[in-house]
């Protein structure tokens, strides 16, 4: 296996460990020895890669946005509830994106920058609804800014709360009606029936993307 291959391997390797600890013990409890004994890595190897908790804990909070690249929509109201739909279906199923969620929420992470998160989920959501404007999607008072990070809190809130009562099982159902309640405030009536805000739609977006992702990864091996 080419070095360069082998490196990737093993960052990724520690990386998915460190979500287990994280998730499991949250970044305060969480060592150093954990991730390495449930990485199975030496402890070189681990800071090859990452040379503090901290540093692990930001490769965390970065890879949990990774890999995921969905499809442009017409609508971009759409296209915005489908980037929330799809995290809250990952939330409930992937570890890396649970380790990321509890990192971001945690409080007592002292000495942990939080605010990455955060700052590219606002970002992302003004940027679909300034898109979404351009397109008159948008009821005409809007400030895309304000409601992007009130979207971006309130989707933080839900998390935390299906988190507590469920561990996410309620979390697709909350989400869903936080988009009805929201949405109609901000996006013309006339489209607001044409959008699909099932608590599903996260799932099957998931499907298309990985469904996508397959094929272009036979017509990259000529298969």
């Amino acid at each position: 296996m080419p070095m360069q291959d082998r490196a990737i391997r093993t960052r990724r390797k520690i990386l998915s460990a460190a979500a287990e600890v994280f998730e499991t013990r949250g970044y305060q409890s969480a060592t150093i020895s954990e991730v390495l004994k449930a990485a199975g890595v030496t402890k070189g190897a681990l800071y090859f890669h990452f040379q503090s908790k901290e540093e692990l804990a930001q490769g965390v909070l970065h890879a949990q946005e990774q890999g995921i690249t969905l499809p442009p929509r017409a609508s971009k109201i759409q296209e915005l509830v489908d980037v929330v739909m799809l995290h809250a279906h990952r939330l409930h199923t992937d570890p890396m994106v649970r380790a990321g969620v509890r990192l971001s929420m945690d409080q007592t992470s002292h000495g942990l920058d939080r605010k990455g998160p955060f700052r590219v989920w606002a970002a992302l959501a003004r940027d679909l609804l300034d898109d979404a404007r351009t397109q008159g999607e948008l009821l005409p008072h809007v400030d895309t800014e304000d409601t992007a990070d009130v979207l971006t809190g309130s989707f933080a809130g839900i998390q935390s709360m299906s988190h507590a009562l469920t561990d996410y099982d309620d979390l697709m159902q909350r989400t869903s009606v936080l988009l009805r309640h929201i949405l109609p405030s901000v996006v013309n009536p006339s489209l607001i029936a044409h959008l699909d805000l099932t608590p599903t739609r996260g799932t099957a977006v998931y499907a298309e993307v990985h469904a996508q992702l397959s094929t272009n990864a036979s017509h990259d091996s000529g298969t």
